[in-house]
């Protein structure tokens, strides 16, 4: 052990391992400082990390990572569609990264009762669709069971159309849809679900892709568009952006040109939205850091004055200034140590009690959520904590060159 580090103790711990009353107020303040700091840090970024992966999940939940349609469809739900073919499988599983690939094709109507009527849109998948996003969101029935022999009525609904057309699980309904002639189709109604993700949720009907083909008069094989999904979001971009060089030129069997776009260029609005909480994220952990820095360095002055004695006895016996400014770091670290048990143990407690018992609510029809969400990774815990260590280190440099200000003669007569 070295000398500084054994005198640090010394100060900062009685012979008994119990902590010396030296300034405990400054030693307070500068530890809940520091705990307050980390603490208000973890749950910044758990919150925003959750926050985007919630919101994330919803948005990819109604239309996957990417997305292959006619390159001549319009923004509208009533689109011009593209030939599903062998060809057209072998590149998009030919891409590493793709794990799943699902047809669907849209339709707007208007969904009438005898008391309303509402503007909806009908999404028709096939029986290779991926169901788990409604399953983990469903709140009353079932998953409807679509085959590839025979055409079915069963269809799920979101409980915010439910409550506004007074629906329930097992009613049957009329959908109009307007072309040259207005066609109808009745439907049964298997469960219900509910995302809070309201621009989304008043609007879609998920059901057969059948009837959407015989609507529109396309062939069995001409659909809206394909669903792509794949297995690292990170690599969304990068996938979809290789999809679109391979896909260009190509035709299908009616002459319709394929289109790929990821779920980021068909929701811009959104992404770029989220994108934005990074900047809180920044602001909050610059502002943080500053009052961590604050309190340190108060702290760690108030702590020099008071040992002005020690320090002049130390200098007369020839100890240098570099010497004891170590010691006076040693001290600081301690307390930065401290602060980080106590920040590390509230900010992952209070995350773990959000997580688990949703203890703060939020407006779903606003914030998409129903409560604060959370997503603790402890990698960003572990650079935090990291982070905080080396900020404290680095601003306390400064203020310890005080010690080299102060004369022995003078010091060793200070009380």
């Amino acid at each position: 052990m070295s000398l500084e580090l054994f005198i640090a103790k010394r100060i900062h711990f009685s012979k008994d391992g119990e902590k010396q009353k030296v300034s405990p107020p400054a030693i307070r303040i500068a530890i809940a400082g520091i705990s307050i700091g980390l603490a208000v840090m973890i749950l910044s970024v758990a919150i925003v990390i959750g926050f985007k992966k919630e919101v994330r999940a919803k948005v990819i939940g109604f239309g996957s990572h990417i997305q292959i349609s006619n390159f001549d469809s319009n923004t509208t739900f009533e689109t011009q569609p593209i030939a599903v073919s062998d060809s057209l499988f072998d590149v998009l599983n030919s891409e590493q990264g793709v794990t799943r690939i699902e047809r669907f094709a849209t339709k707007p109507g208007v969904l009438k009762t005898d008391s309303a009527f509402m503007a909806v849109v009908l999404k028709g998948v096939g029986s290779e669709y991926d169901w788990s996003f409604f399953q983990q969101n469903m709140v009353e029935g079932e998953i409807p069971a679509l085959s590839d022999s025979a055409t079915s009525n069963d269809i799920v609904i979101s409980k915010f159309i439910a409550d506004k057309m007074d629906l329930k699980v097992g009613d049957s309904f009329l959908t109009y849809f307007v072309q040259d002639n207005i066609r109808a189709r009745k439907f049964r109604i298997t469960g219900l679900y509910q995302t809070n993700f309201t621009d989304y949720d008043k609007l879609f009907l998920i059901g057969d892709i059948r009837h959407v083909q015989r609507l529109n008069g396309w062939q069995p094989d001409q659909v809206s568009g394909m669903e792509v999904l794949v297995d690292d979001y990170d690599n969304v971009d990068e996938i979809s952006d290789n999809l679109y060089f391979k896909l260009l030129q190509g035709k299908d069997k009616y002459g319709a040109s394929y289109y790929t776009q990821s779920i980021k260029q068909l929701n811009p609005q959104i992404f770029s939205w989220l994108d934005l909480l990074d900047m809180n994220v920044w602001v909050i952990l610059i502002l943080m850091s500053l009052v961590a820095a604050f309190t340190m360095i108060s702290g760690l002055l108030i702590i020099i004055l008071e040992r002005t004695n020690m320090i002049g006895v130390l200098k007369a016996l020839g100890y240098g200034n570099v010497g004891i400014r170590k010691v006076f770091l040693y001290i600081s670290l301690f307390l930065v140590g401290k602060g980080l048990i106590w920040g590390n143990v509230i900010g992952i407690g209070l995350c773990f009690l959000q997580k688990y018992f949703h203890i703060v609510k939020l407006d779903p029809e606003t914030y998409y959520i129903a409560s604060v969400p959370i997503e603790l990774n402890f990698f960003y815990v572990v650079l935090l904590n990291l982070a905080t260590i080396l900020i404290s280190f680095l601003v306390l440099i400064g203020p310890s060159y005080v010690i080299s200000q102060i004369h022995p003669a003078r010091s060793i007569r200070f009380e």
